[in-house]
């Protein structure tokens, strides 16, 4: 007897109808004869293209449901679609070889499509730029033109190059923009990181209002497309471009950051002017304990511009990342980790684990040997004075402009230290949030500054 499930299975999309004895217990053998015959026509009439039939197509491989991991990116890049000086897949190509998961290349004021063309012979840089770009990937692949005596390259838009790195669960290219403005001459950078159009930048009526109108930008096609994006705010230590208190004040606000690769961003400010940590437990502290706002979480980044010399002072890739934690290596859930905060800020320290069980924070350092590791632990408590004392500072035209002001020491105040590669911190309710940085012993092989030793941080949580 012919097994009536055995039909369905090799069947299952044919529009006929089995009649109902099949389903029943054996019938006599001339009742099976004609059901074979039956099903025979339509595999007949189902195959009716001529010659020898080829192996069956490949299913599409399920994505495999496993435990998270975390994957490796960079979130601000630039390269010849607007200042950085190679071409986009010479940058890509970098950042896939040196072990990077994902990346966004974030061109200011511009998503990499249409038509652009750039000199070939500019400068010696760009000289050597051509060269390089040459050997990589061939005579064929580049594209010249002569414009009044001068040969051009044509910049390959995103579209077109993307196919040439992306792998699935292995490299990801998230396309993206540093929306870049000013207000009052001080500079105003937005990130928006999984945009589909460009966006232009809108002023806002004062520093705060630029910050949030460009954020809104980001939620508001987020919201026209359905698609996942979020933006961070960038380098507020950039030609003292944003204080602690406008980033408190900015509801939008979710992100930033911490650290930023760029020798001239002052990720640690001067006497005069906060550091990037400082503004951060600033603006944690008051938006927590004052103003009943979301905490806003630190990134690492680039913000590379400079791939033909390398060193202390130059503007280079690699010094700064984000880890973000994610079942599989979408752009989707590399944003969703991000808006959890399931991620880390990294110089160079990597982690195994960041996890939150029950009131205890946790982490799990991964040693090198010979290197020696130092986690504090930075909380601002509930209860500490939030006052702030108001500074300014003059700027080199003698003009007095209001930077960041003096607080409490006992804002983003170092609660318990720890020198084991496991570290662990149980929160007691008293605190505001709790954030972690490890400090290693290891200098960076290309360091923001000199004197640098790699560093990771870890998200704020609260209790």
């Amino acid at each position: 007897m012919c097994n009536p499930a055995v039909l369905f299975a090799y069947f299952p999309y044919h529009s006929f109808t089995l009649p109902r004895w099949i389903m029943r217990p054996a019938r006599p053998l001339a009742v099976v004869a004609l059901t074979v015959s039956v099903l025979a026509v339509a595999v007949a009439f189902q195959d009716t293209s001529p010659g020898p039939k080829g192996p069956a197509a490949l299913e599409p491989a399920a994505v495999t449901t496993t435990a998270p991991r975390y994957w490796k990116g960079n979130l601000h890049t630039h390269t010849l679609w607007s200042d950085g000086d190679d071409f986009p897949e010479m940058v890509v190509d970098w950042y896939k070889r040196n072990g990077y998961q994902f990346l966004a290349l974030t061109d200011h004021n511009v998503i990499a499509e249409g038509d652009r063309w750039v000199d070939a012979a500019s400068t010696a840089t760009r000289k050597s730029a051509v060269v390089k770009y040459t050997k990589r990937f061939g005579e064929k692949w580049i594209e010249t033109r002569t414009v009044k005596d001068k040969t051009q390259v044509r910049l390959k838009p995103f579209a077109e190059f993307r196919s040439l790195f992306e792998e699935p669960g292995k490299f990801l290219l998230i396309p993206s923009e540093e929306i870049t403005h000013a207000y009052a001459k001080r500079p105003v950078h937005i990130n928006g990181i999984n945009l589909r159009d460009p966006i232009k930048p809108l002023d806002g009526s004062d520093a705060v209002e630029t910050v949030r109108v460009n954020l809104r930008q980001v939620n508001e096609q987020r919201a026209k497309t359905s698609r996942v994006m979020i933006a961070f705010l960038n380098h507020p230590n950039f030609q003292w471009g944003v204080r602690a208190e406008e980033m408190l004040l900015a509801d939008e606000l979710r992100f930033f950051e911490v650290f930023n690769g760029h020798p001239g961003v002052r990720n640690y400010g001067d006497p005069d002017h906060a550091s990037c940590e400082r503004i951060w437990d600033i603006t944690l502290a008051l938006r927590l304990g004052r103003h009943n706002l979301p905490i806003v979480y630190g990134l690492a980044t680039d913000d590379s511009h400079g791939y033909h010399e390398y060193g202390v002072g130059k503007v280079n890739p690699g010094r700064g990342w984000v880890m973000v934690r994610a079942p599989f290596l979408t752009a989707e859930t590399a944003v969703k980790g991000l808006e959890a905060g399931d991620f880390y800020a990294s110089t160079g320290v990597v982690l195994d684990e960041v996890a939150r069980d029950g009131n205890r924070l946790k982490i799990a350092i991964r040693g090198e040997p010979g290197v020696t590791y130092k986690t504090e632990f930075v909380a601002t408590m509930k209860g500490t004075d939030l006052t702030g004392t108001p500074k300014t500072f003059k700027d080199k035209d003698g003009k007095e402009t209001p930077v960041t002001g003096a607080y409490s020491a006992d804002i983003g105040k170092v609660v318990a230290t720890s020198t084991d590669l496991a570290a662990s911190y149980t929160l007691t309710g008293k605190e505001l949030y709790v954030r972690a940085k490890v400090t290693s012993t290891k200098p960076p092989a290309n360091p923001y500054a000199k004197g640098d030793v790699e560093v990771a941080w870890t998200q704020p949580v609260v209790p």
